[in-house]
């Protein structure tokens, strides 16, 4: 891929007209393996894409994800991918592409956490984690938007965060920091890329019942959460539903925002204050 070194004098003008132009056949959605990632390959196979799929160590997942998405009569390539492999992650992105035929849509999905309190975790782990959610998710995310940039029709770029990428957890120094970093890279991106058509915007999940917060399979509907003002976790579509609609040529006038999918939860710091009475909140093993 080029470098592109966009100066005052070589940026497109935004057009002054709503995008409906705006028609996405291809997408890549990063860790669709499982979880809110496959839920997304789904959603957007539904809607018409092509899809690029990606795994870190279950292939096994990412194959059944791909029988999905050919089910509904779409496209779909599988490919292996590590984020913290910064040296190599780009390239996956470049060879979807090329297997897709270009790329129209890319969810930043891939991510991984850590429940180390401050005080303990080594800068090993640190590394680890903001490698994996938040270096590697620039790499793939400047790739992508390279590949849009260079297409010149426009295109989304919808990064996963979490609601911590706006509020902290106990045990999650490294995970929060990364998150809240992603969130910054996506606005940034946001406006540097207005003038060629793309819009970057991030959803932030609160407890969703996936492999990654030990729900595998698990109904939500069926489990009792009383601090989340819904009184449940939420289901992987639910998320996928709100990216699909990013990934839309109806989110055309979107760009920079995060929208959090929790339930309610972040709405909940006051009543938290006031309602929690015991201390065992502030170990890292009680979240």
């Amino acid at each position: 891929m080029p470098i592109y070194r966009v100066g005052m004098t070589d940026t497109p003008t935004p057009p002054n007209r709503l995008d409906t132009d705006f028609s996405p056949s291809r997408a890549i959605v990063t860790a669709s393996d499982s979880g809110i990632g496959r839920a997304t390959a789904v959603a957007l196979a539904e809607a018409g894409m092509d899809v690029g799929i990606t795994w870190h160590t279950d292939e096994a997942g990412a194959q059944a994800t791909a029988e999905e998405v050919r089910a509904l009569g779409r496209r779909a390539a599988v490919a292996q991918l590590d984020t913290t492999d910064l040296l190599a992650c780009g390239g996956v992105v470049d060879r979807l592409c090329e297997e897709l035929g270009g790329l129209d849509v890319f969810v930043n999905n891939a991510g991984t956490g850590a429940s180390t309190p401050f005080l303990e975790i080594g800068l090993e782990e640190w590394r680890q984690v903001v490698a994996a959610d938040l270096d590697g998710a620039f790499v793939c995310i400047q790739r992508a938007a390279r590949h849009l940039a260079q297409g010149g029709a426009g295109g989304r770029i919808i990064a996963v965060t979490s609601v911590h990428e706006h509020q902290p957890r106990v045990g999650s120094t490294a995970y929060d920091a990364a998150k809240h970093g992603l969130g910054g890279l996506v606005k940034t991106a946001a406006i540097e890329l207005a003038p060629f058509g793309i819009t970057v915007n991030s959803v932030a999940p609160g407890e969703i019942a996936t492999p990654m917060t030990g729900q595998t399979d698990e109904d939500p509907h069926e489990t009792e959460r009383p601090g989340i003002p819904v009184g449940r976790p939420g289901d992987a579509r639910e998320i996928a539903s709100v990216i699909a609609f990013l990934a839309s040529p109806g989110a055309s006038y979107l760009t920079g925002a995060s929208i959090p999918v929790d339930g309610g939860m972040l709405l909940m710091g006051p009543q938290a204050g006031s309602h929690i009475t015991a201390q065992d909140w502030r170990s890292a093993d009680s979240q």
